[in-house]
């Protein structure tokens, strides 16, 4: 990997095209109330060590909190939260910082949450992100396990503690969603918004984290310093924001948001990116050109010449499962407020169900599970009834199919 090459730098030029965050603005108008909300504040954060939950987190430190406690499952992430963290000029982490390596349904996480408590600020990243994540109802179990039955399982924990300020990531997927993965995010919409007058809760659906852990631009620096070949589809286009960006809107969200909004991006459908534009401005600043091939096959056999600064890339159509060939931050159903902040949209009227319909809805889905004959189409099915509009695309095709 080049010395030279700074990502941040490299995505604001090639991706967001942006010199400065999009949210700047309403960071600025509103930094009195941020830093009155966080300064000297108790903080959990659960899924801190990706992409968002750490975006999410150096955002925060700047407003002073005074204790600040971070779980994820992922040890090695944690590592590296902690040493991005004590590494980055200017950012100072609170006195009271502990990181634990430890599920947020697990009975240690629960010792935790009393001891450390109360909290004032509880924000939730624990989520499976991938589309791929929904190939075969294995996986699927796994996904709506941790995207709606555990997060219902903590809203039960925090309302015996309730904190100022609740706020759990969603998904621009959630809207109208074609995949397994979007539904269960609109499940956990569902979910949360359930108990938000229980308690201040909100969300944000935004855009993809340009290079955010287990992406496809992020896989990109990994092929190229094991010279791997390229692959990327020549079709998808995707809104983005930077990994700081997504860690601002989830704090504004957090903090400025009324109980049950969901925050998302005003981006113009002009600034949306095809991912296969990024692919030789990221070769050039490697030192490479992009040399095109027509299968992973040829990709693969061409990577003699890399030594010739010809990269290897193999360009396709999509056509996996629950492929969205663009992207919605709302439905034509939902009030929309436009007006409050410069940056950032609200829908108003999200759908809330009672919570016993709900604990209904999640036993049917376990009852799907529990049988040892089900199959993927049959979980799609009762999310078909759950869920109005959830319209599944199904090739029979998976990413791990692909290179």
């Amino acid at each position: 990997m080049p010395l030279h090459f700074n990502i941040e730098q490299f995505i604001g030029e090639h991706i967001t095209r942006r010199s400065q965050s999009l949210f700047l603005p309403d960071m600025e108008a509103h930094a009195e109330k941020l830093h009155t909300e966080i300064k000297d504040k108790n903080v959990l954060v659960i899924g801190g060590a990706g992409t968002i939950g750490s975006s999410f987190i150096r955002a925060l430190v700047k407003y002073d909190p005074g204790k600040l406690i971070v779980a994820d499952i992922n040890e090695n992430g944690l590592t590296e939260l902690v040493r991005d963290c004590r590494s980055r000029p200017g950012l100072k982490l609170p006195g009271n910082f502990k990181t634990y390596p430890v599920n947020f349904s697990d009975k240690a996480f629960r010792k935790i949450f009393e001891h450390e408590g109360p909290f004032d600020i509880v924000a939730n990243f624990a989520a499976h992100k991938h589309v791929r994540s929904e190939k075969d109802i294995f996986s699927i179990e796994a996904m709506i396990e941790n995207n709606v039955t555990r997060a219902k399982y903590l809203l039960e924990l925090l309302v015996k503690q309730p904190p100022k300020h609740f706020f759990c990531v969603s998904t621009d997927k959630a809207a109208n969603p074609v995949n397994v993965m979007g539904a269960s995010k609109k499940l956990m919409e569902e979910v949360i918004l359930a108990y938000s007058e229980k308690m201040k809760i909100t969300t944000a659906r935004f855009a993809n984290v340009a290079f955010s852990n287990g992406s496809l631009l992020a896989g990109f620096i990994e092929r190229v310093l094991k010279q791997h070949p390229l692959s990327c589809p020549s079709d998808v286009k995707r809104f983005f924001v930077s990994p700081d960006e997504s860690g601002q809107i989830c704090l504004c969200a957090c903090i400025l948001g009324q109980s049950g909004e969901i925050f998302f991006p005003k981006l113009e459908t002009s600034g949306m990116v095809n991912f296969a534009d990024v692919v030789a401005p990221f070769l050039k600043e490697m030192g490479f050109k992009m040399h095109p091939c027509k299968s992973e096959e040829d990709a693969k056999n061409a990577t003699d010449n890399i030594k010739n600064g010809l990269y290897p890339v193999y360009l396709f159509p999509s056509s996996t499962s629950g492929e969205k060939l663009y992207e919605e931050f709302y439905t034509d159903e939902e009030e929309l407020d436009t007006t409050t902040f410069q940056s950032f949209g609200i829908v108003k009227n999200a759908k809330r169900r009672k919570i016993d319909d709900l604990d209904k809805v999640i036993q049917t889905l376990k009852q799907v599970f529990e049988n040892t004959k089900a199959e993927k189409k049959d979980i799609v099915s009762a999310l078909n009834s759950m869920i109005p509009g959830f319209e599944h695309i199904e090739t029979g095709i998976n990413l791990d199919q692909k290179m």
